[in-house]
């Protein structure tokens, strides 16, 4: 696994981790919080998947380069 995109990578780490920790604390409900973290893990699933099928994106997490 190679992160081919890291501020991207590091965008949805920061969010999730900050969306966790509101949820945790009671700052925000849990039926607005995950739907988020739903999508923010859904699109980096989806951009990792769509970089393997070879479709022209910016993945988070890419294929390791061949040497």
């Amino acid at each position: 696994m190679n992160i081919a995109n890291p501020s991207k990578a590091f965008i949805a780490l920061v969010s999730l981790v900050c969306l966790t920790i509101l949820i945790a604390v009671d700052a925000i409900d849990q039926d607005a919080g995950l739907p988020v973290i739903t999508a923010i893990v859904g699109y980096a699933i989806g951009n990792g998947i769509a970089a393997k099928q070879g479709q022209p994106v910016q993945p988070i997490i890419g294929a390791k380069p061949k040497p």
